[in-house]
């Protein structure tokens, strides 16, 4: 299966490029991960919600232009659907038994996802009620693949 993550910013915090690197390379052996890092549009602190709404616009136009075409795309999203982690594993499954061998997992910015990023997802993700930062949900997320990866193969993982 191969995986595209699109996240919108950089990682800048030390402690989470190594989390994330440990996480990419547990997950060789199953999947063939890609990460695409796009930048987040700069705006001021006290930007006006007509300039928020463009950024979004922007960083959104730039997520759909880094979907492969044919990909089954999943947003991240806090008012998605909830799933356990042996959800994730069936879901991981049941797109690989129906033909969809590219699935591209988008993380947005701190403005969120633009209207037409979450049009064209064919599954809203929610990883929590709780508000995590971005960068953070990355990490986080990295290790709900690949605890779906070792569950999908009947290995064991820390419950």
């Amino acid at each position: 299966m191969q995986i595209r993550i699109i996240a919108v910013g950089k990682i800048k915090e030390r402690f989470l490029q190594e989390g994330i690197a440990e996480y990419e390379k547990r997950l060789r052996p199953y999947v063939k991960l890609q990460i695409v890092e796009l930048a987040d549009e700069k705006r001021p602190a006290s930007a006006s919600s007509a300039t928020e709404l463009a950024a979004l616009e922007k960083e959104g136009q730039r997520i759909l232009g880094a979907i492969p075409e044919g990909s089954y795309v999943v947003s991240l999203d806090v008012k998605g659907s909830a799933l356990t982690s042996e959800d994730l594993a069936r879901a991981f499954s049941d797109w690989e038994l129906g033909g969809r061998s590219h699935v591209v997992f988008i993380i947005g910015g701190d403005l969120g996802l633009s209207p037409a990023v979450l049009t064209r997802s064919d599954l809203r993700l929610s990883l929590s009620k709780m508000t995590f930062t971005h960068p953070m949900a990355r990490l986080l997320f990295l290790e709900q693949v690949y605890r779906s990866c070792r569950i999908r193969n009947g290995e064991p993982y820390h419950k």
